[in-house]
């Protein structure tokens, strides 16, 4: 249905007259009349008192479909930083009532739980602004640094609130309720190997291996893992050397060599294999992970023109591999602000000090 028969049909059913409606948006009964009629629209600012009046949601107007819908809502997700209140509690209220359709029970799950880590992410971003201001005001007070392990990643001295104890329950547990799936055996091992459990990765790795689909790439890369869980760094080389050695040109390979020799802080090797993976990743569109780790590692040796130029290549990447725009992904928006903040730790690293009067 089109939007101007859509807002007549509502109108009647609210009932009120063309200047009722009007009076209530603040505009001319005219203009009322020519959306009804297909002559002109109403500007999306006015959309949000519309769906208000008629008390429906602004997707409500339009008669999309619930598969329309959810695109609408991840792609919007996927544009935006942070959305309106009132527009998140309108996806909040329609993915809720999708939670038991069995047709898009699944979608609306995965979609409502990206809503939330949505919202989260964005309070995230500001509770870590302002816990790093307190900090800087009082550098020799505990009071904040907690927060900026939540939101930040930031390491946490105290081995009870840095253990992986409850993914691990719940991974195990995912893994004895499907034993044939290969994924939360990997998600199982990431947290055992995190946490040193060598032992039991050992146990459940064999198991892992044992899987029809099972990797046969992380079946050796898990190995070198547990190695240097057990703090066995020579034989984890040697599995990660070895695996490189006879696959040389293999992406999956070389990205998960990368990947090892940047946990170690082997950050030459790193960049020559995220280089190569890139490379040889004969994909289309290629993934941003290898430029990604590359960027990361030229800042952390203070390289931030080899960083800046990194970014540049993922702007690239995701503007013409994956042709998305500002507009459209706000990956790309991230890109260039990620950019702009090396540019700027490059030139106030680059100022010279003050001298003292």
């Amino acid at each position: 249905m089109e939007l101007g028969k859509k807002i007549k049909q509502l109108r009647f059913k609210a009932g009120l007259t063309q200047e009722q409606l009007a009076d209530k948006l603040g505009i001319g009964a005219q203009s009322v009349s020519k959306w009804e009629n297909a002559v002109a629209m109403p500007d999306i600012t006015t959309l949000p008192l519309l769906a208000e009046i008629f008390g429906v949601t602004i997707d409500d107007l339009f008669d999309l479909t619930t598969e329309q819908r959810l695109n609408r809502i991840e792609n919007r997700m996927d544009a935006e930083e942070e959305l309106p209140a009132d527009i998140f509690r309108e996806y909040e209220s329609f993915l809720q009532s999708e939670l038991n359709d069995g047709k898009h029970q699944k979608r609306a799950t995965e979609l409502i739980a990206y809503l939330y880590w949505h919202r989260m992410n964005a309070e995230a971003r500001k509770a870590a602004r302002y816990a790093k201001e307190a900090i800087i005001r009082a550098p020799g007070e505990k009071g904040c640094q907690w927060i900026l392990s939540k939101t930040d990643n930031h390491a946490v001295w105290d081995w009870n609130m840095s253990n992986h104890a409850r993914a691990i329950a719940f991974y195990r547990e995912l893994v004895q309720a499907h034993p044939d799936t290969a994924l939360p055996y990997m998600y199982l091992l990431d947290n055992l190997i995190a946490d040193h459990r060598a032992d039991e990765a050992e146990r459940w790795l064999d198991r892992y291996c044992a899987l029809e689909k099972a990797h046969p790439v992380m079946k050796r890369v898990y190995r070198a893992y547990i190695a240097l869980a057990r703090f066995d760094e020579p034989s984890a080389d040697r599995i990660m050397e070895e695996l490189l050695a006879e696959q040389p040109e293999n992406d999956a390979v070389l990205f998960e060599t990368a990947q090892y020799y940047a946990s170690k802080a082997s950050y030459e090797k790193a960049i020559d294999c995220y280089e190569r993976a890139f490379a040889t990743d004969s994909r289309r569109p290629r993934f941003q992970d290898a430029l990604m780790g590359i960027a990361d590692i030229h800042e952390i040796m203070g390289d931030y023109a080899h960083a800046a130029k990194t970014y540049d290549r993922i702007i690239d990447l995701l503007e013409n591999e994956w042709g998305l725009t500002e507009e459209t992904d706000s990956s790309v928006t991230a890109a260039k602000k990620e950019k702009a903040r090396i540019l700027a730790k490059a030139s106030k690293d680059a100022a010279p000090a003050s001298c003292p009067q």
